[in-house]
C-alpha cells in the first residue's frame, strides 16, 4: 500500500509559509516552532550533497510535543522527519516536511543502572555528553563514530552507526536493548524483546513483522551480505533469531517507521589501558593486503589514514605536529592499530607482536608505538577529522559521499580497492580513502564537481558500477552511514526485487500513509536528481556581492562560504573553543554551520531578494563573537569571523551604522581627547542613573561596567630612527594597542620593564604624520568599516615597515590587535605588502619564549614559593595555536604552578559583552567553564588572562583581578634587574 504522502520532493510544489499549520503547532507544543525561511534553510541540508527545503522546524521538549506534531502534520498532509545532530552523509534527516530537531531540548538521561550496565536516554542526547556522564562509573557506550562530539543517540540508532571499534563491540543494533516511540498516528509503543509492545497495534505489528521475516527467510539468508558492516535496508535478519527484538528492526530504519522517544543501551566497561601501533606502508595495496593479518592479532580497531590525509593534514596547523610525531620518513599511508585491556604489560607485548607481524610481511621498523594516552588522543583526533581534512580541498571539485562506506570481506579488500580506483580513473577522477580497514569498510569518495552536469552523471555511473563490484566481492553497498538518498535507490540491485517488496511491506505496516521521512529506504528519490542537491541547476549563475575583503585565497567569497561541508564539528560543546554562542544557546543559527548555510543560501538568492543584507541575516550573525575558533578548529578552515566583517560592510552600507557601533569603531580616533576628560567619563559607573541612561540611549547594558579611562601610556625613550636598528634580533618595537594604552597602561609599562630586563632594545615608533598613535583597525573591522580599517592598516604598515625591513620585531600585548597584523592585514592590503609585518609580529610571550629557549636572552626571575597561576587563553591565542607559548613562559617562573583553565570564549569578545541585547548570552558563555573555574581559585592564586575583554569579564563575573602575563613576569623580576 502506498499512502498519500509523496516520496519525491522534486514533485512537490514549493510551499510558501503555511501560517495555519504554524499557528496550530505553536498553540499545541511546549517547544518552539519556526517556519521562517532562514530557519528552514538551515535545516534543508545535512553533511551530504543534498538540500531539500522543509515546511517548518520543531524543537520538541517532550514526547507529548512529538505526539501532537504527528497528529497535526497528518491532518495537514505534511511528512515528519526526525533529526538529531544533522551529521548524516546521505540526506537522511532532510525532506519537504516538518523537521523535528530533538537535539536542543529532548536530550535527557531518563534512567541509569550502572550495576546492570544499561542507560535509557532521550534521542537528542549527544554521545560525547553521555559518555562524559558514564565515565565516573568506569562505563561507556562503545559505538563511537568519528562524529561523537555532536552526533545524537537517536541519529545513531536511526542510521545503525558503527564506529572505529566495531571489531570488538559491534554496531548499534548489537548494543540497543529496547526502543520506545510513537507510530505515525501518534500511538506509543515499546519494543524490548520480551514480547510486550505497549499497545495492541504495536503487538500486531510485532507479530506481522516476525511472520514476514520468516516467510522471507530463504531470501534473507541467500542475499543479505555476510559481513559485519551491513546496514542497508531493514534489519529483517534480526527477526529470525530465537527471541527476536523488534527494537532491532527500528535500528537503521532512518525514522521511516516510527519516531523514537527513548532508547535503552547496553554499556561496556572502559578498558584500563589502550595502546596504539602506527603501521607505515609504502603503498595503498600493501596496506590492504596486510590488514587481515593485523586483524588476526585481536586488536580493537584497525583504521586507515591514506596519503590524501597525510598530505592535506600537513597543511592544517591543528594536525601538522601530530602527523609529524607519528610518521617516520614518507609513508604512502598508515594503519592505526589499537589494542585495549586491563594489563598494560600484555598490551605492550601486543605491540611487539604487531611489529613482528609487520616484519614477517616485509615491513621492518615500520611501527611507531603510541602508549601515552594524551598522545593517543591526538592521533584519534586526526583520524576523526579525516572526513573534514579531505573536504578542506579548495575549489568546486571535492570528495563526494555516495559510495562512502561499502564493505567487503577482508580477503577481497585489496582487489576491491584496486577495482574502485580503476573505476575512478575511467571517469577521470581519483578517490580519497580512510576509516575502518578492520572490517573491510573503507570510506571512499571520488572527487567530483557537483555543480557540473557531467560530474553528476559520472556520479550515477560510478554508483551503479560500485554496487556491482560490491556484489561481486560479496560485500554490502551500505556499511555504516545508512541509506538515505544516496543508497536507497540501489537496494534492488543489492537485495533483489522480492526483498525490496518485503522492505516496502515493513514500511507500509508501520507507516501506511508514508508520513515518516518519505523517499528513504523504500520508494526512493533518484540519487542524481540535481533539484534535490545543494547546488541545483543554475546555481552558478548567481553572483555573490562584490566583496570588501580579499577572498582570492578561496576562489572568492562564495567558495569560502561553501567550504562548510555541514559535518557539524562546530556543534561540539566539550573541549576547544568553537562555537561559543552555540554552546550557550544550542541553536543551529548560532553555530558556524548554521551561519555558513544562511550565507550560502542568501548570496545565491535562495532566501529571497536582498536576503544577504536583511535583518534576518544580521540576527543570524549577531551572536558570532568573532572568536576565530572555527578558523583553527574547523578542519575545512571556515573563517566566520572574516565572513562577519564582510557581511557587516554590506549591511551597514545599506542600513547605516548605529551610534553605539560608531562609538566603538571610532574609539582609537577619539581616545586621545577622551582621556583628557577621564574623570567625567568614569562617572558613568559611579552614578547608577547614568548607566541606565547609556543603556536606553546607546545600548550599553547598565549591568556591565565600562573600562576605566586613565592616564595614557607614555612610551619611554625618544622616537627612534631606523638607523638605530642593529638587526641582531634584540630590536623591538612595542606596539601599544588602544585598549592597553588608554585603559590599562600598567600592562605596557610592565612589558617595557620585562623586555628591557631581558636585554632587548626598545624603539619608539610613531606614525609618519606624527599625530595620533598607530592602530591595527580592529574596532573598525568589528563594525564592518573595512575602508577605515584599511587606512589604519596602511598607516601602521608605513610606520613599521622600515624597522621591520631592518630586522626589528613588533611586539604586542593584546592578542586581538597584534594578531590582526598576521591575519586581516593580508585581506585589507595585498599579501605581498602585509607579509613582512605578519612575519615580524609577535605577542610578548611568543617572542620571549622563543628567545629564552634559544639562549638569545635571559630573564632573572624570583621564586614564587609554589603559588598557583590559573591561565585563561584569549580566543585568538587559541586560534593561532599560541597558548603553549604563554603557558611555557609562565613555567619559566620558578615556583609558579601553572594550571590551564579549560574554557571556550570568555563571552566578552570586545563590544559584544557590553550590549544590552547580548549581555545575557555573554555571561552564559562565561558561566560554561571560565567563571566557575576562577571562583574555585584560592585567594592567593593568580588569574592570568592576556585579553582585555577576558580580564573585564572575570572582573565583572567573578570579582577577581586577572593579570596580563607581562605583569606576572614583571612582578617576578629579580630586584637587581628591575629597571
Amino acid at each position: 500500500m502506498h499512502g498519500t504522502f509523496s516520496s519525491s520532493a522534486a514533485s512537490q510544489p514549493s510551499r510558501g509559509r503555511d501560517l495555519r499549520l504554524e499557528r496550530r503547532l505553536s498553540n499545541a507544543l511546549e517547544g518552539e516552532v519556526r517556519f521562517d525561511a532562514f530557519t528552514r534553510g538551515r535545516y534543508a541540508t545535512d553533511a551530504s550533497v543534498y538540500q531539500i527545503m522543509p515546511v517548518g522546524v520543531l524543537f520538541p521538549k517532550s514526547a507529548a510535543d512529538i505526539e501532537a506534531s504527528l497528529k497535526i502534520a497528518r491532518e495537514h498532509g505534511v511528512p515528519v522527519i526526525a533529526r538529531g545532530g544533522g551529521t548524516s552523509q546521505n540526506g537522511q534527516p532532510i525532506g519537504a516536511g516538518l523537521i523535528v530537531d530533538c537535539s536542543r531540548h529532548f536530550n535527557a538521561i531518563t534512567s541509569y543502572d550502572p550495576e546492570a550496565r544499561t542507560v535509557t536516554v532521550e534521542p537528542g542526547i549527544v554521545l560525547e555528553h553521555l559518555n562524559a556522564r558514564l565515565k565516573a562509573d568506569g562505563l561507556f557506550f562503545p559505538v563511537e563514530p568519528s562524529t561523537a562530539s555532536r552526533c545524537t543517540i537517536g541519529g545513531m540508532t536511526g542510521n545503525n552507526s558503527c564506529g572505529a571499534r566495531s571489531l570488538r563491540y559491534g554496531k548499534m543494533v548489537d548494543n540497543v536493548v529496547s526502543t520506545a516511540g510513537l507510530l505515525s498516528n501518534g500511538e506509543a509503543f515499546r519494543f524490548d524483546g520480551t514480547g510486550t509492545a505497549g499497545s495492541e497495534r504495536a503487538a500486531r505489528l510485532s507479530a506481522a513483522m516476525i511472520a514476514l521475516a520468516h516467510r522471507e527467510r530463504t531470501e534473507i539468508e541467500r542475499l543479505f551480505p555476510k559481513v559485519q558492516r551491513r546496514v542497508g535496508g531493514y534489519n529483517l535478519d534480526a527477526l529470525l533469531l530465537e527471541h527476536p527484538n523488534l527494537a532491532h528492526l527500528l535500528v537503521g530504519s532512518e525514522g521511516t517507521l516510527a519516531v523514537t522517544t527513548g532508547v535503552t543501551l547496553k554499556l561496556s566497561t572502559i578498558p584500563a589501558h589502550r595502546v596504539m601501533g602506527v603501521c607505515h606502508f609504502p603503498s595503498f595495496r600493501a596496506a590492504m593486503e596486510t590488514t587481515r593479518h593485523l586483524v588476526a592479532l585481536g586488536p580493537t580497531a584497525v583504521e586507515l589514514v591514506d596519503n590524501n590525509i597525510l598530505v592535506l593534514g600537513a597543511d592544517i596547523p591543528l594536525f601538522r605536529r601530530t602527523l609529524a610525531d607519528i610518521t617516520k620518513g614518507k609513508p604512502n599511508c598508515l594503519l592505526l592499530v589499537e589494542f585495549a585491556g586491563d594489563d598494560l604489560d600484555e598490551l605492550k607485548a601486543d605491540l611487539k607482536r604487531l611489529d613482528q607481524c609487520m616484519a614477517d610481511h616485509g615491513f621492518t621498523d615500520a611501527v611507531v608505538e603510541v602508549v601515552d594516552p594524551p598522545r593517543q588522543r591526538q592521533v584519534w583526533e586526526v583520524r576523526e577529522a579525516c572526513l573534514n581534512i579531505m573536504m578542506s580541498m579548495k575549489g568546486d571539485a571535492k570528495p563526494v559521499s555516495f559510495i562512502e562506506d561499502c564493505a567487503v570481506p577482508l580477503e577481497h579488500l585489496a582487489d576491491y580497492t584496486d577495482a574502485i580506483t580503476e573505476l575512478f580513473e575511467r571517469h577521470g577522477t581519483r578517490g580519497t580513502w580512510y576509516a575502518h580497514a578492520s572490517v573491510g569498510c573503507l570510506h571512499v569518495r571520488p572527487i567530483l564537481n557537483m555543480k557540473s552536469d557531467a560530474d553528476v552523471s559520472a556520479m550515477r555511473v560510478i554508483a551503479e558500477d560500485a554496487c556491482d563490484l560490491v556484489r561481486r566481492f560479496k560485500g554490502s553497498h551500505s556499511g555504516e552511514h545508512g541509506d538515505g538518498i544516496s543508497r536507497s535507490e540501489f537496494h534492488e540491485r543489492m537485495f533483489g526485487t522480492r526483498l525490496v517488496r518485503a522492505f516496502e511491506a515493513v514500511k507500509d505496516g508501520f507507516d501506511p500513509e508514508n508520513q515518516l521521512n518519505p523517499g528513504k529506504i523504500v520508494r526512493p528519490y533518484r540519487m542524481d536528481d540535481r533539484s534535490l542537491m545543494r547546488f541545483p541547476p543554475g546555481y552558478e549563475s548567481v553572483e555573490p556581492p562584490k566583496t570588501a575583503l580579499d577572498w582570492s585565497e578561496w576562489g572568492g567569497f562564495g567558495q569560502a562560504v561553501e567550504m562548510c561541508n555541514n559535518n557539524g564539528t562546530c556543534r561540539k560543546t566539550l573541549g576547544g573553543t568553537m562555537c561559543p554562542s552555540y554552546r550557550a544557546t544550542r541553536q543551529e543559527q548560532h553555530v558556524t554551520r548554521g551561519r555558513a548555510n544562511s550565507l550560502r543560501l542568501a548570496i545565491t538568492g535562495q532566501l529571497g531578494p536582498d536576503a544577504f543584507t536583511s535583518p534576518e541575516m544580521k540576527e543570524t550573525l549577531d551572536l558570532c563573537v568573532s572568536c576565530k575558533g572555527c578558523k583553527r578548529e574547523c578542519p575545512t578552515g571556515v573563517d566566520m569571523a572574516k565572513m562577519k566583517i564582510e557581511f557587516l560592510y554590506h549591511y551597514h552600507a545599506r542600513h547605516g551604522l548605529p551610534l553605539r557601533e560608531r562609538l566603538i569603531a571610532y574609539l582609537p580616533r577619539y581616545a586621545p581627547l577622551a582621556s583628557i576628560v577621564a574623570p567625567l567619563l568614569n562617572l558613568r559607573d559611579a552614578l547608577p542613573f547614568l548607566a541606565k541612561v547609556t543603556e536606553r540611549g546607546l545600548g550599553f547594558s547598565a549591568r556591565r561596567s565600562l573600562p576605566k579611562w586613565g592616564r595614557p601610556w607614555r612610551q619611554s625613550g625618544k622616537v627612534a630612527s631606523v638607523k638605530d636598528v642593529a638587526g641582531d634580533g634584540r630590536d623591538i618595537v612595542l606596539f601599544g594597542d588602544t585598549f592597553n594604552r588608554y585603559f590599562e597602561p600598567d600592562n605596557l609599562e610592565a612589558a617595557e620593564r620585562v623586555l628591557t630586563a631581558a636585554g632587548y632594545r626598545l624603539h619608539r615608533v610613531q606614525a609618519i604624520d606624527g599625530k595620533r598613535p598607530l592602530c591595527c583597525g580592529r574596532t573598525f573591522l568589528s563594525a564592518g568599516l573595512v575602508d577605515q580599517a584599511r587606512r589604519e592598516a596602511q598607516r601602521t604598515l608605513d610606520a613599521l615597515k622600515p624597522f621591520v625591513d631592518k630586522g626589528a620585531r613588533v611586539i604586542g600585548l593584546e592578542p586581538s590587535c597584534l594578531l590582526t597584523f598576521r591575519d586581516e592585514f593580508g585581506s585589507l592590503l595585498t599579501k605581498k605588502e602585509a607579509e613582512p609585518l605578519a612575519k615580524a609580529a609577535f605577542l610578548l610571550e611568543e617572542a620571549l619564549f622563543a628567545d629564552l629557549e634559544a639562549g638569545r636572552v635571559s630573564l632573572p626571575l624570583t621564586d614564587q614559593g609554589g603559588r598557583t597561576a590559573h591561565l585563561h587563553g584569549h580566543c585568538h591565542q587559541k586560534a593561532f595555536g599560541l597558548m603553549g607559548t604563554v603557558e611555557n613562559v609562565l613555567r619559566k617562573v620558578p615556583g609558579l604552578n601553572v594550571q590551564i583553565i579549560e574554557s571556550s570564549c570568555c563571552g566578552m569578545s570586545g563590544a559584544f559583552g557590553y550590549g544590552a541585547q547580548t549581555i545575557d548570552v555573554s555571561f552564559l558563555m562565561a558561566e560554561l567553564s571560565l567563571l566557575p573555574a576562577v571562583r574555585k581559585a584560592g585567594p592567593d592564586d593568580i588569574v592570568v588572562a592576556d585579553g582585555t575583554s577576558c580580564r573585564h569579564q572575570i572582573h565583572d563575573g567573578a570579582h577577581r583581578e586577572a593579570l596580563h602575563v607581562a605583569r606576572v613576569l614583571d612582578k617576578a623580576l629579580a630586584p637587581a634587574v628591575r629597571p
